[in-house]
């Protein structure tokens, strides 16, 4: 025992101090792609063709790129021959519509915060029930590790439950597959009023890689209202975070975090 309270002491605090203070990221990481058209020649299209998920295309206004679709895979920075996008560090990528997950540039928008009554409702207290609408465990293992002490979730008031029956709202993973969107449906009306929804992951707001397949349904906009969407395949954990913090108006305005050396 005595061993096991020293080895306690050696190691010290390791839960992290976002979003008090800003997360350390690693060189690698990949937050909100950045487009700059300036770069652009006119009528390529080579990053709209590389793209595995149409996330990319254009119109009168020049580029626009749909983060809900985004992989962050970088077939389209490696593609193009101007070097016109890449991934920058901002890991704040959640947006309560749909289409303001759709940009031109930098990524400007961030998640506003619930109305003052459903704040006062669920603002200190959020239980969720996690949904796994045929997700690959990818947006799953994600979600999961908030539970760690490392992010230690509790300590803002959420907490994942068992029971649709005792929670706030859903959290849904997954494009939705044809067996699940009946399950998803069952769950969602389990849930008593007010209740809210979360999309995590591009699978669970557009289908993802799996979009148009017929037996998926393109995530779950089309079965629940979703009042939350975030980004990623799948999103790092701090941007999870950050979204559920700017859904309860616990984050204001934006945070970005210096390079790690």
């Amino acid at each position: 025992m005595l061993r096991i309270l020293l080895e306690r002491i050696r190691q010290g605090h390791r839960t992290i101090g976002f979003p008090s203070t800003p997360p350390t990221l690693p060189d690698r990481f990949r937050g909100a792609p950045v487009i700059d058209a300036s770069k652009c020649p006119d009528g390529c299209r080579v990053c709209i063709d590389a793209c595995p998920t149409t996330a990319i295309s254009t119109d009168d206004k020049g580029l626009k790129l749909d983060l809900g679709r985004c992989l962050f895979c970088t077939d389209c920075v490696e593609a193009c021959p101007a070097d016109a996008i890449h991934y920058s560090n901002v890991f704040s990528l959640a947006s309560r519509s749909r289409d303001d997950l759709v940009v031109r540039g930098e990524v400007t928008k961030r998640a506003a915060a619930l109305d003052a009554k459903m704040k006062r409702l669920l603002g200190r207290s959020l239980k969720l029930r996690q949904v796994s609408a045929a997700g690959c465990n990818a947006c799953e293992a994600d979600v999961n590790v908030l539970n760690t002490v490392v992010f230690d979730l509790s300590r803002f008031g959420i907490q994942f439950v068992a029971s649709p029956r005792h929670a706030d709202g859903i959290l849904v993973t997954g494009p939705v597959s044809g067996n699940m969107k009946e399950a998803l449906k069952i769950t969602y009306d389990a849930v008593p009023e007010p209740k809210i929804v979360i999309a995590v992951g591009a699978c669970a707001i557009s289908g993802g890689p799996y979009a148009g397949h017929p037996e998926q349904n393109d995530g779950c906009g089309g079965s629940v209202p979703v009042d939350l969407y975030i980004p990623g395949c799948p999103p790092h954990p701090i941007t999870i975070l950050d979204g559920l913090l700017r859904l309860l108006g616990r984050i204001e305005g934006v945070t970005v975090p210096p390079r790690s050396p």
